[in-house]
This record gives C-alpha cells, sequence and structure tokens, in this order.
C-alpha cells in the first residue's frame, strides 16, 4: 500500500500514523474500492482511498462522495492512532462521529490500529446457502458469542458488545442476509426460521459448532427461533428486547398477509421524505449513535433489495402466529436453553409488559430491567454488558460441569 498526499501538504500526526499501518486483511471492502473521508476539526479535510489492497490519502475534494466520514479533532486522532478500542470509546463519547457506512468506517480504523494479535476486530464476508454474509469478529475466547441485529439494523449495533466481550470471548455480529452487508436475496422467506438457519450456516462459514446468541429486538426473535431448531448449537441465549408474538388482536394481519414484499423493489416516496420521516421517528436520529444507525438503515433501504427484505421481514413479525399448535407461545414453553432476557422500561415497541408473560412460560429465565428504551447494548451499555457477562459465567460454569 502507498501512502501519497499531494505535494506540499502535510498530513496530521494522527492520521499519518493510522494511514502506514494499513493492513487491507483487516477490512472488507465491497467491490474494492471505497473512499472514507477523515475530517479533523479546525483543519484540513483528507480522503482515504482504497483500491484492492491499496490505501491513498489525498486531500478532501468536495464533488467526491465518500463512503464514510469519520470526524475527530487533532488530538482524538492522535488518540485512535493508537487503539480501534479507543477509537470506539471516543465515538460513544462523541469526541469523534461517524457517518454513511459504519462497516467502512469502523473496518478503517480497525485496519490502521496496527494491531496485530489473534483476535483483532476484523471483517469478512461469509458463504452460506442464503448468500454472502457479512460478519465482524473480535477476541479468541474457547467460546464464541454471535450477536444478531434487529429490523433495519445491522451488525454495528453491536460494536459496543463486541469491544466488552472480545476480552473473555471470542465476538462475531452479523449482518442477516437482507440488510447491510450481507447479500439481499429476492423471494427468500425473511421469516425466523430462514434467518436462524441463515446464523447456523454462518457459524459453519467460520468452522464453530456452537455459539451463545445474543439478539436485539428481530435479532433476540431469531436467536429464539435458533434455540428452539437446535439446542445442541445454542450454548445460551441473551435476549435484548426480543421481538415476541403479539397477544393482543392483530386486526390488520388479513390486509398484511396480502400485502407483497416484492412492492418494496419500488421506490414510492422521494428519497429526501423518506429520511427525514425516519430521523424524526428515531430519538436522537440526527447525532451520534442514532444517526449513525440511521445512516446504517436508509444505505440499506434505498436499494430496492434492502427494501423489500426490510418489508418481508416486518410483515413477518407482525404475522407471527402467537397460539396454537405451531404458535411463539406455545413452543417457546420448549425452549431448554438457559435464556437472559434484558428489557427497557421505556421501550415503546416492545413493551416491558411482555416480561409477566415470559415468567409464566420460562420460570427459570433470567431478568433484568434497565433505564432505557429498545436498543440496551447502545442506550445502556455498560449495565447491559455487564449483565451479560454475569450470565456468561453462570452459563459457561453450567456447561462446563
Amino acid at each position: 500500500m502507498a501512502v501519497a498526499p499531494s505535494k506540499g501538504s502535510t498530513l496530521p500526526r494522527g492520521i499519518e500514523a493510522l494511514a502506514e499501518r494499513y493492513d487491507p486483511d483487516v477490512i472488507d471492502v465491497p467491490g474494492g474500492r471505497a473512499l472514507v473521508r477523515l475530517t479533523v476539526r479546525g483543519g484540513d479535510d483528507w480522503d482515504a482511498r482504497i483500491n484492492g489492497r491499496r490505501l491513498r490519502i489525498v486531500p478532501a475534494r468536495e464533488e467526491n462522495e465518500p463512503d464514510a466520514v469519520i470526524a475527530a479533532d487533532p488530538m482524538t486522532w492522535l488518540g485512535v492512532a493508537g487503539d480501534v478500542r479507543g477509537g470506539m470509546q471516543a465515538f460513544q463519547r462523541g469526541k469523534l462521529r461517524m457517518r454513511g457506512s459504519l462497516h467502512l468506517g469502523v473496518g478503517f480504523l480497525a485496519a490502521t490500529s496496527g494491531a496485530t494479535e489473534p483476535g483483532r476486530l476484523t471483517f469478512q464476508r461469509v458463504r452460506t446457502r442464503a448468500g454472502r454474509v457479512s460478519v465482524l469478529s473480535a477476541g479468541v475466547g474457547p467460546q464464541t458469542v454471535l450477536c444478531i441485529h434487529g429490523l433495519g439494523g445491522t451488525k454495528a449495533s453491536f460494536l459496543p458488545t463486541v469491544a466488552a466481550l472480545a476480552d473473555r470471548y471470542h465476538v462475531v455480529a452479523m449482518d442477516l442476509p437482507g440488510f447491510g452487508e450481507s447479500d439481499k436475496p429476492i423471494g427468500a422467506p425473511y421469516d425466523s426460521a430462514w434467518f436462524a438457519h441463515s446464523a447456523f450456516d454462518t457459524l459453519d462459514g467460520l468452522g464453530i459448532d456452537a455459539a451463545h446468541f445474543a439478539g436485539n429486538s428481530m435479532g433476540g426473535r431469531v436467536a429464539i427461533e435458533a434455540g428452539l431448531i437446535d439446542h445442541a448449537r445454542v450454548h445460551s441465549l441473551m435476549l435484548l428486547s426480543p421481538a415476541l408474538a403479539w397477544l393482543r388482536d392483530r386486526r390488520w394481519a388479513p390486509v398484511v398477509r396480502l400485502l407483497r414484499p416484492e412492492l418494496g423493489l419500488l421506490q414510492v416516496a422521494p428519497r429526501s421524505v423518506t429520511e427525514r420521516i425516519v430521523r424524526r421517528l428515531v430519538p436522537g436520529g440526527n447525532d451520534g449513535w442514532a444517526a449513525a444507525g440511521v445512516d446504517e438503515f436508509l444505505r440499506s433501504y434505498f436499494t430496492p433489495r434492502g427494501r423489500a427484505a426490510f418489508y418481508a421481514a416486518a410483515r413477518n413479525i407482525y404475522l407471527d402466529e402467537p397460539h396454537g399448535d405451531d404458535g411463539f407461545w406455545t413452543r417457546l414453553e420448549g425452549l431448554s436453553s438457559e435464556s437472559l432476557f434484558i428489557w427497557g422500561r421505556h421501550d415503546v415497541l416492545v413493551p416491558i409488559a411482555f416480561m409477566k408473560h415470559v415468567e409464566r412460560t420460562l420460570p427459570a429465565a433470567r431478568h433484568v430491567e434497565l433505564e432505557c428504551g429498545h436498543v440496551p447494548q447502545l442506550e445502556r451499555p455498560r449495565e447491559t454488558h455487564a449483565a451479560m457477562l454475569d450470565f456468561l459465567r453462570s452459563a459457561t460454569a453450567t456447561k462446563s460441569g
């Protein structure tokens, strides 16, 4: 690779140190080319141009649209140059801001961290029956934790979890097929069973027999399904505000059954209108983690295949049958994996009132309540990850015994 600023220009020390350590084996660049803009507050902007295995740093040009933007002050850039976890901590504290593709933005930080030890943060694609699945992973612990995001989310929503658990476990976060950087097959079922088999296929592709499953929202529903399908491959379940089959009357079900997800191949509303609506619906959708998460959602949603996958998955969540022999709550009684449920007291999507139904159905499950909304690992990372680590110690000890 090469670091090639234009003549007469001087790279800030932090960015220069990052560029000199660029390791193309750590980052996965869809299509082989990417442009990551590096903004120095109070200074100049620089473009990190990735082409194959080559990195080139040049002064930014406004007419070039970046795939990701990373912005920080000069001192933060120096700190980030030493440790990718320092970059994630700076991001969480608001000292480093990232917009656009978190896959490429965080991937760039990982590829320039200088880390060479086993278990460093890496990005890759795994071949499965559903196509290529994008994953990030870190840690070399004896057991694996597989993290599964929610509807409209990506693996990036579990970046704090990966950082928190990687000292003790091998942690993998995946983009479910249809989302993020994973392939988006047209006509796929996009239901919990199909996603669960895709998760098992991803583990197969990584050479992993079994794992602890952690899932948020729809990812929690997928993790539960994985435990119901093949208990032997699921060491335990950590379910963060998991999507559960509705117990109240679903009066729109007959209409929703008639709707075809393939309609998502058409973009009806203008992009600007859609973006304004989404950012208004998501608290803090213009800043920090929330803004970066909205960017991730919109990048996928504004592709025809991404919209079709989103609509299909949302439709299946709504239509998840609660009762009967094949109903969710009937089948949940047969879940034998040790389970931890983490609930947000202010969650409007999966109200904490669901907890009492889970307690009746799974009396052995553990429960934690937090002062947060629907994404505990981002809203209350310290408490969430402390609860997960405590649960994992117990679950691991039980397995060993």
